[in-house]
């Protein structure tokens, strides 16, 4: 086996583990009432939104309004915890 496929297996693990890592942020998902949901994030350094988002166009895919937003940070745990409450349009 030539030396340069055996620096590249190296390369391809961590491109798997890090494209492991991005699927694994889901948000979960609360019914409040016929048209609102409580959303909550998974623990993100930064305070990152997106899996928020892509569950709320999930559960309104006619459109959604954040009603109110929420942020938990804690020191110990790392990263941000981000809630949301939308309402469906």
């Amino acid at each position: 086996m030539p030396v340069t496929s055996l620096l590249r297996l190296p390369l391809v693990g961590f491109g798997l583990l890090a494209l492991t890592g991005c699927f694994a942020a889901e948000s979960s998902a609360q019914r409040v009432d016929d048209r609102t949901w409580r959303i909550e994030g998974p623990r993100i350094a930064g305070g990152v939104t997106a899996p928020n988002r892509r569950l709320a166009e999930k559960l309104c895919p006619q459109g959604y309004r954040v009603l109110d937003q929420g942020r938990d940070t804690d020191p110990y745990e790392g990263g941000t915890v981000i809630s949301w409450t939308v309402r469906c349009l």
